[in-house]
């Protein structure tokens, strides 16, 4: 992946991107055995929840442990940090931080900002949680984050602190709205309230994703005026946006992409296990249901390329069939549009998302009055755009943090 270069360049080295980036990329290579033995969060104490967890508040951190970056002597200062959040069924759950603080003083005006990045978690396991990767739990299911690291990076490079949540939950729950965007938004204030992480009550606050990460960012930007109103977001950022969801499985299905749909129904039927979708896998579709429940999205990408869901079920077109589209569809986002200033970005060509669901959801939150940047990016498909766009949703966040106004409304970046 093609680093990041940055605004201004003025801000901290720029030697920091390259030194985490390359660092990390070299350590990939390493053997297991060379590498310090990291156990899984479902193997972690740390991740237990406390007894008394239902005594804390929204976002109060229960516990704390500094850590190193990916288990590497890294300039960058960083803590995994339990904190209490609910989940949609407003039962109280420990989320998991990693906040990451550059050891460099902040030059800029005004206290450091905090980036709240998510990363596509996409996964029905722990061990593909942010915050397992970020500790050097190195595993194939750490991928995506692995791969978001130059963004991440690049943050830091430019003196931000920077949070990122395992937003899925303990239960790992992929394509769960609410319990996703009530993750970020607790921890945000638990990144917030972290005493050695230097971060004040003036930081300027901004929320970035793409693809499964751009997912979780809008369903908590959507969230805050109700849920965290003490979070004030200056602005967010969010590109390969996830919409309409029976049309990506749909669109994955019988591709090279398989995995995504299958990942899509196995989210659906464990999620929701008085939708109906259960009654409608076949002996195969139970098998896989079974077997894959606790997969990493990069497993199933693997192990159904090309797969057809209709050989895994007794009805041949679930993704159209009404259980299913009524499982979905709470799940959507564009029921409400956030409040704070967006700049969200898509490819015109993403095979992955199809871009008529994007062109939908910002039509629906721009009637709602919403205030978006939007970039239809000429950038062919989904993961080259990723890397392409990326200086345009920095630089806007950039923007946000140091106070620039935005001209209200709806327009083309």
């Amino acid at each position: 992946m093609k680093l990041l270069k940055g605004r201004s360049g003025t801000t901290g080295p720029a030697t920091l991107l390259a030194a985490i980036a390359v660092v990390v990329l070299a350590s990939m290579t390493l053997s297991p055995t060379a590498r310090a033995e990291v156990p899984r969060p479902d193997n972690d104490p740390f991740y237990a929840a406390p007894a008394d967890l239902a005594v804390y508040p929204d976002g109060a951190i229960t516990r704390s442990r500094q850590i190193a970056l990916y288990g590497l002597p890294l300039p960058v200062s960083a803590w995994q940090v339990q904190y209490r959040t609910n989940d949609a069924s407003d039962r109280p759950v420990p989320g998991m931080a990693s906040v990451m603080v550059p050891n460099l003083p902040w030059f800029g005006p005004g206290e450091r900002p905090l980036l709240s990045y998510q990363v596509a978690e996409d996964s029905l396991g722990t061990r593909c949680a942010p915050s397992y990767a970020l500790r050097g739990g190195w595993e194939i299911g750490g991928i995506n984050t692995w791969i978001d690291t130059p963004f991440m990076a690049e943050a830091l490079r430019r003196g931000w602190a920077v949070v990122t949540t395992d937003y899925e939950g303990p239960q790992s729950r992929f394509l769960d709205g609410v319990n996703s965007g009530r993750g970020v938004l607790d921890g945000i204030r638990a990144a917030r309230a972290l005493a050695p992480g230097g971060l004040g009550p003036t930081s300027p606050i901004g929320a970035w994703g793409y693809s499964g990460g751009a997912y979780a960012t809008l369903w908590a930007a959507q969230m805050q005026p109700d849920y965290a109103p003490d979070v004030r977001l200056a602005g967010i950022t969010a590109g390969g946006v996830p919409s309409n969801w029976p049309a990506i499985a749909q669109g994955a299905d019988g591709t090279t992409q398989a995995g995504l749909a299958m990942l899509v129904l196995l989210a659906v039927a464990k999620n929701n296990p008085n939708a109906g979708i259960v009654e409608m896998l076949n002996d195969r579709g139970r098998t896989a249901l079974a077997e894959d429940s606790a997969a990493c999205g990069w497993d199933l990408v693997v192990k159904y390329s090309n797969a057809r869901v209709e050989d895994y079920t007794t009805e041949p077109s679930l993704f159209s069939h009404p259980n299913f589209r009524a499982a979905t569809a709470p799940e959507e986002l564009g029921a409400s549009a956030p409040s704070v200033p967006m700049y969200l970005y898509h490819s015109t060509t993403d095979e992955v998302v199809p871009v008529a669901g994007f062109t939908d959801l910002l039509g629906r939150y721009c009637t709602q009055g919403a205030d978006i940047t939007s970039v239809h990016s000429l950038l062919p498909s989904h993961n080259p755009t990723a890397i392409g766009e990326a200086a345009g949703a920095m630089n806007y966040l950039a923007d946000r943090f140091a106070g620039v106004p935005v001209v209200p409304g709806c327009h083309p970046g």
